[in-house]
């Protein structure tokens, strides 16, 4: 995932996006940059076009906020509620990626 910020924030940035500039960036946090992931991550993005792949995304956000407030559910339903909104909350992040990889 954070091979992925990295392309988002150098293209954000307006640099481009080189196996150099993602090294650097992941280097920048205290990280050793995996090289497998590094080549494999300029070599998807290559033929993507990030604007038009983040136009397309959908925006969760906005939909979490218009939705009404549920009522509060007890310390037992809590528990039981995480894992699935867990598991949701990833499940949307990996459509978002999808649309940026094809």
């Amino acid at each position: 995932m954070e091979y992925i910020y990295a392309a988002l924030l150098l293209h954000k940035l307006k640099q481009e996006i080189t196996e150099d500039n993602i090294k650097n960036v992941i280097k920048s946090t205290g990280v050793t940059p995996n090289e497998v992931m590094v080549k494999a991550l300029v070599a998807a993005i290559s033929e993507v076009n990030i604007d038009e792949a983040l136009k397309a995304a959908p925006v969760g956000l906005s939909s979490a906020k218009a939705a009404p407030e549920p009522s509060t559910p007890g310390p037992a339903e809590q528990k039981a509620e995480a894992p699935k909104q867990e598991e949701k909350k990833e499940e949307e992040a990996l459509e978002g990626l999808s649309a940026l990889f094809g």
